[in-house]
C-alpha cells in the first residue's frame, strides 16, 4: 500500500478539493453503513509467549510491559475503526497483537496520521509501525522492516464498469488514492505518461483516508480509485455491489512491520516472533479471519 513516510515518495498531485463534505462519512467512513467484509467478531486464540524471543526485547522496549503500535486506522481490512469510532481493528492490529503476545508484551495501538508514523518510530514515540508499509529501498534507508504479507496494486471502478476503464486508459479521468500511498507514485508516473502521449493528464484526487477514496468513488466524485489490493476486495464486499475490480493486481511487494534502526536484536525477536505465528497457525487463522489469505508469505525476513 502505502510507501513513503513516505507511503509514497512525496509527490504532488494537482488533487480536487472533496474532503469538503467526506470527512463525516458514517461508520467506518467507506459508505458500507459500517458493515465488514472480514469476520470481524471471530475470535483468534491468543499467540503463546515464546521466552527465548521475549528475552531477545530490548529493555527499554518491554520495561512498561507495553508495545507501542503507530497505524493509521483508516485503511480497512488492514486496519480501521470499529462501529464504536473508536476501537482499532483489522489484519494488521489482529497480526501487531499477536506478535506483541509471542514476546510477552501487551499491545497498544495508537491512531495516527500515516504520514506521522515513521517519523514517530524515529522520535520514540511508537516502538513498532503496522500500517500495511510496502517495503521500499527508501524506506529502509531510515527504519529496518519485518516482513509480513504481501499485496499489490488494484483498480476498482463502479458496478458494471460504464466507461470501459482499464488501467491503460486513464487518460483524463478523475482517479482517486489516499494520499502517501505508493499509488500516489502509479498515478504520477501514468499521468506523465499521458502527457507525453499528447493526452490528457489523469485529474488525480489526493484524499488522506482510504475510505474517502471509496466514498468518493461511490458517489461518483471520481469514476476509479487504485489501492492495495486487499482494500480494494474489502471496498468490493462492503459496498453493496457498488465497486468492482477491473483486472488483476500490479506490482506487488512485501508488507513490512516497522521500527527503528539500530536495534538488530530487537529486530531479529519480532521477525522470529512473525515466522513463530506462521509455524503454530496463528498466522494462517488471521488471515483467513480477514478473507486476506492471497497475501500470505511462507517465510518472514528482516531489509535493512
Amino acid at each position: 500500500m502505502r510507501a513513503t513516510t513516505t507511503r509514497s515518495l512525496p509527490v504532488v498531485l494537482a488533487a480536487a478539493a472533496l474532503t469538503v463534505g467526506l470527512a463525516a462519512c458514517g461508520s467506518g467512513g467507506d459508505g458500507s453503513g459500517g458493515t465488514s467484509g472480514g469476520s470481524t467478531t471471530s475470535a483468534v486464540p491468543a499467540a503463546t509467549k515464546d521466552s527465548a524471543l521475549a528475552a531477545m526485547v530490548p529493555a527499554a522496549v518491554s520495561g512498561d510491559g507495553r508495545l507501542v503500535f503507530g497505524t493509521d486506522a483508516s485503511y480497512p481490512p488492514n486496519e480501521f475503526t470499529a462501529q464504536d469510532g473508536t476501537t482499532i481493528i483489522g489484519m494488521d492490529v489482529d497480526l501487531g497483537r499477536a506478535v506483541a503476545q509471542k514476546l510477552g508484551l501487551t499491545p497498544e495501538f495508537q491512531n495516527s496520521q500515516f504520514s506521522g508514523i515513521i517519523p514517530g518510530i524515529e522520535g520514540a514515540r511508537y516502538e513498532l509501525g503496522m500500517s500495511s508499509f510496502s517495503i521500499t529501498e527508501e524506506r529502509v534507508r531510515t527504519v529496518d522492516m519485518v516482513s509480513y504479507f504481501s499485496a499489490g496494486t488494484s483498480l476498482a471502478v463502479a458496478s458494471g464498469n460504464p466507461e470501459g476503464i482499464t488501467p491503460d486508459n486513464l487518460c483524463g479521468r478523475a482517479v482517486g488514492v489516499q494520499a502517501g500511498t505508493v499509488q500516489v507514485d502509479d498515478v504520477a508516473a501514468r499521468s506523465q505518461a499521458c502527457t507525453a502521449a499528447g493526452k490528457p493528464a489523469i485529474q488525480a484526487t489526493e484524499l488522506q483516508q482510504q475510505t474517502d477514496v471509496t466514498l468518493a468513488l461511490t458517489s461518483k466524485r471520481i469514476v476509479a480509485m487504485l489501492a492495495d489490493s486487499p482494500v480494494i476486495a474489502y471496498a468490493v464486499s462492503t459496498t453493496n455491489g457498488g465497486v468492482e475490480v477491473v483486472g488483476d493486481p500490479w506490482d506487488t511487494a512485501p508488507y513490512g512491520i516497522v521500527l527503528a534502526k539500530n536495534q538488530a536484536q530487537f529486530a531479529r525477536a519480532v521477525q522470529g516472533a512473525v515466522q513463530a505465528l506462521m509455524a503454530d497457525g496463528t498466522y494462517k487463522a488471521i488471515l483467513e479471519k480477514w478473507n486476506v489469505s492471497n497475501g500470505a508469505i511462507p517465510t518472514s525476513d528482516i531489509r535493512s
